[in-house]
């Protein structure tokens, strides 16, 4: 059964997340250390821009022949998927920066790669966070019916053939949220039932990012004699590489076993849990240890802690996710890991493959 109420609460206080943010609170001001506004960001920010800028002006302007270019294109792709997982996830999250303005800022660089920050920042921040694996809330699980990620969702005959072409529709992604940002600002003005708050400044920008973003990936090219089949076939290359990536990094933080899927009780619309509780109980972490990968997804293989704490730079990541272990070790809660980045891979494709099935006897529901 899904939901159609706009509003769900949870009804629980259990102290969990008080004595956790106490915890994490001591951390910072027992070390001296800034939640944001650090320099290895800052560093960080630097060399992400300047990978992402280095490939652009190689593929453009550099005389080399196009089988190199396609390969740059999957560079580029790579880079830019590196800024939405660390620059501009932190900004949009308030965690990049103390200064709002700051956080802003940076966080436009969504909009020059051609998503909109403003809707990100509704359907990510307020959606995906405060409903995580709540299906008709959190946008992100429901897969337009092509993917089904939820076992509240109803299954269709293609669905068991989904964890084979699940990639393909990962790759199409950038493309989709693209362009359907403009019909959502323009049009629907909603996500499911959630009321998007749009004022004229939003759309200014917006649509100004969409045309700052065709120019630079599909009209100077152009512009500059690249024919235009070749234009495209670039383009598609750097995007379908970034939506492999952005895919398959959000899948393994919230669709496999064992995170749980919520439905709220049909009536109140409300769930009988905390919601710092429900954030371990829907997230998984995976390969902790691997500091190339916790460096390229900018912590995002650290998700519970990231959706406990959106608006610490994610570099700290590593040092918050053993303060979360022990509290919630202290209340018996399971905080959810996979050790390598391929356990996780196996469990999100296998999820995916028993989605699609007949038989869903082993997921983990939540039904208040």
């Amino acid at each position: 059964m899904t939901q159609t109420k706009t509003k769900v609460t949870y009804t629980k206080n259990i102290g969990f997340r008080k004595k956790l943010n106490q915890k994490v609170d001591d951390y910072f001001e027992s070390n001296h250390i800034a939640k944001r506004d650090n320099l290895a960001m800052y560093g960080k920010t630097v060399l992400i821009l300047g990978w992402v800028i280095g490939a652009w002006t190689f593929i453009i302007f550099g005389q080399s022949g196009l089988w190199i270019k396609s390969i740059a294109c999957i560079v580029l792709g790579l880079g830019i998927a590196a800024i939405g997982f660390s620059v501009g996830h932190d900004a949009n999250h308030g965690g990049y920066s103390n200064h709002k303005s700051v956080n802003y800022l940076i966080g436009l660089i969504y909009d020059v790669a051609g998503i909109s920050s403003f809707l990100w920042r509704f359907r990510h921040n307020y959606l995906h966070h405060t409903y995580t694996n709540i299906l008709d809330h959190d946008v992100d699980i429901y897969g337009d019916g092509l993917v089904r990620m939820t076992p509240y969702l109803e299954r269709r005959w293609y669905h068991k053939f989904q964890h084979i072409y699940v990639n393909f529709i990962y790759m199409l992604l950038p493309f989709y949220w693209s362009f359907g940002d403009i019909q959502i600002i323009l049009f629907k003005r909603k996500y499911h039932n959630h009321i998007i708050p749009i004022k004229v400044k939003d759309i200014f920008i917006l649509l100004t990012g969409k045309v700052v973003w065709l120019w630079l990936f599909i009209g100077l090219p152009i512009l500059l004699g690249y024919a235009p089949i070749q234009v495209i076939i670039g383009f598609s290359i750097v995007y379908m590489t970034h939506g492999v990536m952005v895919g398959n990094v959000f899948s393994l933080a919230h669709v496999l076993e064992p995170a749980q899927f919520i439905e709220p009780h049909p009536q109140s619309n409300q769930v009988d849990d905390e919601w710092a509780i429900t954030q371990i109980k829907t997230t998984v972490d995976f390969a902790p240890k691997n500091a190339l990968i916790n460096w390229y997804v900018g912590g995002l293989n650290y998700q519970v802690v990231h959706h406990l704490f959106p608006n610490i730079c994610h570099i700290h990541y590593p040092k918050i996710a053993p303060i979360i272990a022990e509290v919630c070790a202290e209340f018996n809660i399971q905080y959810n890991v996979y050790p390598s980045l391929l356990e996780a891979l196996v469990a999100n494709y296998r999820f995916l493959k028993s989605l699609g099935s007949d038989n869903e006897a082993n997921l983990n529901l939540i039904n208040s």
